[in-house]
């Protein structure tokens, strides 16, 4: 994607924290958090404020260019290129790896919201979790947690 022409579109100005931002998020195969981003965007231009990263940000995922996930309870919002809400985040519980998977998941619950609660879906997000192919399964002390016997 064109930074240029998009920001054009909505008459927006190309700044050097808007350049930089989207040259590490397009760059990264990573969700990133806003200070991981602010840190990397740092490291080329120091003169680039944490303000004017988040601002950034902000502005990005308004015009739809940047998407921000919530891929955990207690967890940092992380940031991604936009992309279609049919790409579903499987977060690795253990090595902390995001995952995009397709499918027809989330056409089919648009479906059914509209369908059967007269609902018409805006934005959907789904996060999976659970284990990589790379962790492989959980050690069986962490998969079988059974509760105690009351005494």
């Amino acid at each position: 994607m064109d930074l240029e022409s998009e920001l054009r579109v909505h008459d927006l100005r190309v700044t050097t924290p808007r350049r930089l931002v989207w040259q590490v998020l397009s760059e990264s195969a990573d969700h990133l958090t806003a200070q991981s981003i602010f840190e990397k965007v740092n490291a080329v231009d120091a003169a680039v404020n944490r303000s004017s990263v988040y601002r950034t940000l902000s502005l990005f995922a308004e015009i739809g260019l940047a998407r921000e996930s919530k891929l955990g309870e207690d967890e940092a919002s992380r940031w991604e290129p936009a992309h279609a809400d049919d790409e579903i985040h499987l977060v690795c519980e253990s090595c902390d790896s995001v995952l995009h998977h397709s499918g027809d998941v989330v056409r089919s619950l648009r479906s059914h919201l509209g369908d059967h609660h007269d609902f018409e879906a805006r934005a959907v997000e789904i996060v999976v979790r659970g284990r990589c192919a790379t962790c492989g399964p959980a050690p069986a002390s962490e998969s079988t947690s059974e509760p105690s016997p009351a005494s």
